[in-house]
């Protein structure tokens, strides 16, 4: 579903991505770790298509992100850390200013936003600015625009942050649907109980290099995620 091959992406001299590959299956949700300033948003930007990359390749679902940015690009959605939303919009404006972009039909537009509005408890705040939201309800938008188009991939940069403990499961449900009907995610976080809980997959990345990843198990052996990761960060 995601391929990225030999990932470079450079700021100034410094190399905040350096030749990072992976590939993301269908039915797998697979996490990536790593510290503060480590390289896992500018991976993420890159393979989503926000940001330009120096050298290598990201493939979705087969298709080049170079050669056609904006098919790959109807086939994912990116839900940010933070959500930069349109504050000067009403909740409902926004999602349906992004199902316009992806072409969602009336009928289609309408059963999603009730259905996961209700889920995420926000329906009564759809009419009101964005301005008025607190971050954990603009991380709920910013997810409900995110699954509103029924995207095959999804990367999200630590979506649990902001999100109450009811939000964050049902956000967890969601997820394993996704992947059960075929989908992917590909997802950063830094709470490592959530990833070993919740990944087929994790991959560890340190300095903008890739220093470790397989299946959860692979990775962890005997131990936790936590032990593998803070010996690997040294």
């Amino acid at each position: 579903m995601l391929k990225i091959e030999h990932l470079t992406k450079k700021y100034g001299e410094k190399k905040a991505v350096d030749d990072l590959s992976l590939e993301i299956q269908a039915g797998e949700i697979y996490g990536f770790i790593g510290h503060n300033g480590a390289g896992k948003t500018t991976a993420l930007k890159s393979a989503i298509g926000i940001l330009p990359f120096d050298s290598g390749e990201i493939f979705v679902d087969g298709v080049s992100i170079k050669k056609d940015p904006l098919g790959c690009k109807k086939k994912m959605a990116y839900i940010p850390d933070n959500p930069d939303l349109y504050d000067f919009m009403t909740g409902i404006g926004y999602l349906n200013f992004v199902a316009d972009i992806f072409e969602v039909s009336a009928q289609d537009r309408k059963k999603r936003i009730e259905e996961y509005a209700e889920l995420f408890e926000i329906t009564d705040s759809l009419a009101s600015p964005i301005s008025s939201f607190s971050h954990g309800m603009k991380q709920k938008l910013a997810v409900i625009s995110a699954l509103i188009h029924e995207p095959k991939l999804i990367l999200m940069d630590e979506p649990f942050v902001g999100l109450d403990p009811k939000a964050a499961h049902i956000l967890k449900e969601i997820m394993r649907r996704i992947c059960q009907d075929g989908g992917a995610i590909f997802f950063s976080t830094h709470v490592l109980e959530v990833a070993e809980k919740l990944c087929d997959k994790v991959a560890i990345i340190k300095g903008g290099k890739l220093i470790k990843c397989g299946t959860m198990e692979e990775v962890k052996g005997d131990t936790s995620l936590e032990s593998v990761f803070l010996e690997l960060e040294g």
